[in-house]
């Protein structure tokens, strides 16, 4: 078996005894707590104030989880040296126990666009839990709501007049497949190859990459896939006059892939020419991430519907939302005996609510929007030469905080040898070449775009500043730089990736 997703993005993000801890064998748990000792200490710990109990525990995370969660992904964690132990967290920064500071270029995933632990969002949620407002009545319509609704709906384009909201991103884009058919009255949804959004039944039938839909077989009926950036396939697609809608992220987040100017105003012309509802896939490009607050911006488009979700939570409460036309929404609650034909129990709560307030308010303040486009621009600007410079690097892309580092098969012998070696034990291997690195040299986190994929991908939150900015290019020059010696330490180590990729394909260890 190749190695798998959560592995080969986690190996980015890996400690220095990695090396050494790659070479176990999985025979079971090394954790020093059996678990009798976890469920005791646990329910003792109940009648402690939270500082005391996180206190008490905070060393036996891998234990519990290990225990009652996923013990799976203890053991990818443990084998790949990334069983740190964060103890706090400030922004665009990270510590360990030992007093490390880590710059993190994942923020969860595109959750942390503020950075973590914003004052600002904690003092609006300590203020909501305090005023005792009446929450979740569910027979009767939240203030909070409706205020981020009507603020919502004032930053995006022109049509979007309407707000549903959900829990996470996977739920959103749930709503916009129902909504879809039901505004249209047809069945067929079109999506991307590579294209991602999300791991629910709805939202994984849409789901272009093949590694999230093995096992989990059939999926939903009428849903149909075509290139991403292709108008052509999109026309044949649309041709029969049959198709719900089109959903689509417009900067595809696993890869970095940006299309061409053409691509996303020609889609959506197509779908008004052929009755199909264009739905854009924000969650993880919108609220600023791409240096405009929505990146269908970039190329003046007006979607049907908007899917969003990460960054619109803070970082502290999940929350999703569906912008879409007001026309589209009426068909779905058509009458009043179909009001609540729709929703999410938990969508509407007041800790969401406000922590959706309180981000669109640091945005504001803060003017976050125009820092990721400044500080995204320099970025890009100052990683770009380094595809001129050195082979392996194909090029530099991205918008905004946004950012994609492909590299791709060099030309000279004894780096091609290397490289092929690595793609033999596993496609995409290559990339933690410098990941890697990045962290264990650099303490910085990212992660590969994708499964099997030769991008390195920098999702920051957007608060970097000018000295965040040096830190990445000089790690990034460094790593990169380091990679073109063959032989060296980062080929030891790669060479060390290929042996443990090989001997999980044979069932060893």
């Amino acid at each position: 078996m190749p190695l798998p997703a959560q592995l080969t993005w986690l190996l980015g993000c890996v400690g220095s005894d990695v090396v050494s801890r790659m070479q176990l064998s999985a025979r079971g748990s090394t954790s020093p707590l059996n678990n009798n000792v976890i469920a005791t200490t646990i329910w003792i710990g109940l009648s402690l104030n939270i500082h005391e109990l996180i206190r008490q525990h905070r060393s036996q995370n891998f234990a519990l989880h290990e225990r009652y969660l996923n013990p799976q992904m203890v053991r990818v964690l443990k084998t790949i040296g990334f069983d740190r132990r964060y103890v706090r967290a400030a922004g665009p920064y990270l510590f360990d126990e030992q007093g490390e500071r880590y710059l993190d270029l994942l923020s969860g995933f595109g959750v942390f666009a503020l950075g973590r632990n914003h004052p600002k969002v904690i003092s609006v949620l300590q203020d909501v839990l305090t005023e005792g407002l009446p929450n979740l009545v569910q027979m009767d319509v939240s203030v909070l709501a409706g205020m981020l609704a009507q603020r919502l709906l004032e930053t995006l384009p022109v049509g979007l007049e309407r707000m549903f909201f959900a829990n996470s991103g996977t739920e959103a884009v749930e709503a916009a497949i129902k909504f879809s058919r039901a505004a249209t009255g047809r069945a067929k949804i079109v999506y991307c190859e590579n294209g991602y959004h999300g791991l629910t039944m709805g939202s994984l039938s849409a789901n272009g990459e093949e590694y999230f839909r093995q096992g989990f077989a059939p999926f939903l009926p009428g849903f149909e896939q075509i290139p991403f950036a292709d108008l052509a396939a999109l026309e044949r697609a649309l041709a029969g006059n049959d198709v719900a809608a089109f959903i689509v992220e417009p900067i595809q987040g696993h890869g970095v892939h940006i299309p061409g100017d053409d691509y996303l105003p020609g889609a959506a012309e197509l779908c008004r020419r052929h009755g199909t509802l264009f739905v854009a896939d924000e969650v993880q490009t919108g609220l600023g991430r791409t240096g405009r607050f929505w990146a269908v911006e970039h190329w003046n488009v007006e979607p049907d519907l908007l899917c969003m979700a990460k960054a619109l939570s803070g970082g502290f409460v999940p929350v999703g939302a569906v912008a879409c036309r007001k026309g589209i929404l009426e068909k779905v609650f058509n009458s009043m005996d179909r009001a609540v034909v729709h929703g999410s129990t938990f969508s509407k709560n007041n800790l969401a609510m406000a922590a959706g307030l309180a981000t669109l308010e640091v945005m504001r303040e803060e003017r976050l929007v125009e820092n990721a486009a400044h500080v995204g621009e320099q970025l890009i600007a100052e990683l770009s030469p380094l595809a001129q410079e050195y082979e392996l690097v194909k090029e530099v892309r991205g918008r905004g905080m946004m950012i994609g580092l492909e590299f791709a098969q060099p030309k000279s012998l004894s780096l091609k040898a290397s490289w092929k070696m690595l793609e033999a034990a596993n496609k995409g291997l290559f990339c933690q070449m410098i990941t890697v690195p990045l962290f264990m040299r650099h303490r910085i986190l990212s992660q590969v775009a994708g499964h099997g994929m030769h991008v390195v991908k920098f999702i920051p939150p957007l608060t970097l500043g000018p000295d965040d900015r040096r830190w990445i290019v000089e790690a990034v020059t460094d790593v990169v730089a380091d990679a073109h010696r063959v032989p060296g330490s980062l080929w030891d180590f790669g060479t060390t990736l290929a042996r443990q990729a090989i001997r999980m394909k044979a069932g060893v260890g």
